[in-house]
């Protein structure tokens, strides 16, 4: 969870709150695809919001998932609550 302000926090928590998640890791967990279409999102619009699905934890914590999905796509953990997280990634200059 770190690389982030705490205001930039704030804004993309403000910004995806009320949303519904774009991308939903299923029984196949974090697989390449997902972990593309996260990426692809995450250029287009810096922030996304990620639901898990409960076929996709077999015994694994949400949390534990979602830092592992964050680390993969180089992008910051803003938020995990239950079983949705909120990633972010500044756009490359």
């Amino acid at each position: 969870m770190s690389g982030i302000t705490a205001g930039k926090r704030r804004f993309v928590k403000r910004a995806l709150g009320s949303a519904n998640a774009t991308v939903r890791i299923g029984k196949d967990g974090a697989s390449i695809e997902v972990l593309k279409e996260i990426e692809k999102q995450l250029e287009k619009s810096k922030m996304v919001k990620v639901k898990i699905l409960q076929t996709a934890l077999k015994g694994v914590e949400a949390k534990h998932l979602a830092t592992s999905v964050a680390e993969k796509t180089q992008s910051s953990l803003v938020e995990v609550k239950g079983h949705t997280f909120m990633l972010y990634k500044p756009r490359q200059k």
